[in-house]
């Protein structure tokens, strides 16, 4: 049996990067750069880049990264759901460097990995996916042509998560030998801002006409970069959940401490306090699920495709009733623009749509264990061995 513990390391970090928070993405900051025109801040991104290195922080030495584990990049994006903090952290962080990091070494993989690492480049990763996999024989709508250094990709890709504030695209498309990753620039595509719910998680459709593309992963090479990318991106879209939802309990609390009714405090009446401990117990629940989702992938013990589909569907659905709770303890307040909680409860309905819902990954989980359980031998479920 493992046990599962927070290093000193890990916790210095997490102090820094919630100061970094403190002072860029106050409330009135992230309300702000949401209804910017590129909806975030290109200098601070940077910062979070050449001052904390948390935009590669799992990623090797070898390509330019920290060469942490993949628990401290959950950790520093814990910090980031917590104060909904504005940058395309979906695309770049949890998505596009994780699949770089797994494509096949050569200048195209190299260059941009480089430049995402130290945030001088923002990507989206334009891949269509059934509720968190790649599954090419279905989804893939972009070909691409030519060959060589000459290849151009045609087609159109749907609500792209974070791609108004790309300035390059992972694109899936399929050529004549099978279906490809590749590298485009945002100034050879065409957009269409979408509205959304969650003015700080942007999405756009892409258009290809003609654009010239970077080869990143071949026909035998891609269905695993780009699995790998969205088994990451599941667990790290989980622990960012858990952040948010930490944050809105600790809100919760707060106000039932300071909120009085009838000369009381609303936190001594038992229907409040019950529905903060069942915020408590649903919080407590994501985080184990989500940690365990990040260690397998990162110790390779448990299936990363089980612990994967097992974080998201816990955290999506506890990110969602505990940011409707947080509305209902705060009462009248909670209902207004002028307060906070309203942001994370758009957060919370976005994010439990990305990479897929938490009735698919339950589906899942189901077809993962049960259908390929024996009598004789079970897969191996949140205790550590292989």
């Amino acid at each position: 049996m493992a046990e599962f513990t927070f290093t000193t390391e890990q916790q210095q970090l997490r102090t820094a990067v919630r100061k970094f928070n403190a002072e860029n993405f106050t409330e009135p900051t992230v309300r702000q750069l949401m209804e910017s025109k590129v909806a975030y801040d290109p200098a601070v991104w940077r910062r979070l880049g050449t001052e904390l290195g948390v935009l590669g922080m799992s990623v090797p030495e070898v390509d330019g990264g920290v060469g942490g584990s993949l628990v401290d990049q959950a950790v520093a994006v814990e910090e980031f759901g917590a104060t909904l903090s504005c940058g395309p952290l979906f695309g770049t962080v949890y998505l596009a460097v994780p699949a770089l990091v797994a494509c096949p070494t050569g200048a195209a993989r190299g260059d941009l990995l480089a430049a995402l690492i130290d945030g001088d480049r923002t990507a989206a990763f334009a891949v269509p996916d059934t509720a968190g996999v790649f599954a090419e024989d279905a989804t893939v709508t972009v070909a691409a042509g030519g060959t060589g250094d000459a290849v151009v990709l045609t087609g159109k890709t749907a609500r792209v998560v974070d791609a108004t504030m790309a300035d390059v695209f992972l694109v899936a498309a399929r050529g004549s030998d099978g279906v490809g990753l590749y590298a485009v620039d945002a100034a050879d595509v065409a957009l269409t801002p979408l509205v959304t719910m969650d003015l700080t998680r942007p999405q756009a459709d892409i258009e290809f006409s003609d654009s010239p593309a970077r080869l990143l992963a071949g026909p035998a090479e891609a269905d695993r970069v780009i699995n790998h990318a969205l088994q990451v991106g599941a667990v790290l879209l989980a622990v960012e959940q858990v952040g948010a939802a930490q944050h809105l309990l600790d809100l919760s609390v707060e106000y039932a401490k300071s909120r009085l009714q009838f000369g009381r405090q609303i936190g001594s009446f038992q229907a409040v306090k019950h529905k903060l401990a069942d915020m408590l117990v649903d919080l407590e629940h994501a985080r184990s699920a989500a940690y365990h989702g990040v260690w397998s992938l990162s110790e390779g013990t448990d299936d990363p495709a089980l612990a994967a589909s097992i974080a998201q569907a816990i955290c999506s659905a506890a990110f969602s009733r505990i940011a409707a709770d947080t509305i209902q303890v705060h009462g009248g307040i909670g209902f207004t623009w002028e307060h906070q909680a309203h942001l994370y409860f758009k957060r919370a309905a976005t994010d439990a749509a990305l990479l897929g819902s938490a009735e698919q990954h339950r589906a899942r989980v189901a077809d993962l264990v049960l259908d390929a359980a024996t009598i004789d031998e079970l897969p191996p479920i949140a205790v550590g061995v292989a």
